[in-house]
């Protein structure tokens, strides 16, 4: 597809891998909205690429059918959905509490769930679109303490499949990238800091892989791309 005049959906847009996609395709000519929790972070990301800032949380489905309503009204259509919102909560199964454990799936597949859903129903009125989803390395493989972040994005991965086979007869392409380690903010949040390595993967790696495969003519697709560091060093 063309992304110059393009119009684009980037869910946790205001920071990481999200904010780099954004600016990606903002600068290939691409008209972006960015949702977020944190209304401060969210207008300076906004700002800084020329984006439309819509707070929102994607778990809330009020809040996903009011984002998409501004998303239409403000540009006419929507063409990219990239479902790139998420959180991370890393506890061995012992010490596993319900009230994390739901709260990461709440965002990490209710909310892409909730906004697939509605981008979905605009593109197969259309009969053209893109949903990008915003895996991991951790959908392919489990690891110890991993239960509730890497079987979210088991979850994701699975849903992917099963819109592709629904959307595919509509010619909406759906996509899943799947990124390994990447020196982003959310290690932070989940109080792991990483120390900067310029070997590790960065979100412009992340963006650059996304634009790459929306940037397929649209007869063809992507329909899963894993990416890896050269040779990560800590």
């Amino acid at each position: 597809m063309n992304l110059h005049g393009a119009t684009a959906l980037v869910t946790g847009g205001s920071s990481g891998i999200g904010f780099a996609i954004a600016k990606t395709l903002a600068d290939a000519g691409a008209r972006v909205a960015i949702t977020g929790r944190d209304q401060d972070k969210l207008a300076r990301a906004a700002a800084t690429i020329g984006a439309h800032a819509i707070r929102a949380d994607v778990s809330v489905e009020v809040d996903v059918q009011r984002t998409m309503a501004d998303v239409t009204s403000t540009f006419g259509h929507l063409d990219i959905l990239v479902n790139n919102a998420g959180i991370g909560v890393f506890k061995p199964l012992v010490a596993q509490d319900l009230e994390s454990f739901t709260r990461v799936f709440a965002t990490n597949v209710t909310g892409p769930m909730l906004m697939g859903r509605e981008a979905a129903r605009h593109f197969v009125t259309r009969r053209r679109g893109n949903i990008v989803n915003i895996a991991s390395t951790a959908g392919t493989r489990g690891a110890p303490n991993g239960t509730a972040y890497y079987a979210s994005k088991f979850a994701l991965r699975g849903m992917t499949e099963c819109w592709r086979g629904e959307l595919r007869q509509h010619n909406v392409r759906v996509f899943l990238i799947n990124p390994s380690e990447v020196l982003t903010p959310f290690f932070d949040n989940i109080g792991t800091p990483q120390a900067d390595n310029p070997t590790k993967l960065h979100a412009e790696d992340i963006a650059h892989a996304v634009k790459a495969v929306l940037e397929m003519d649209d007869r063809g697709f992507t329909p899963e791309l894993s990416i890896f560091a050269t040779n990560p060093r800590d």
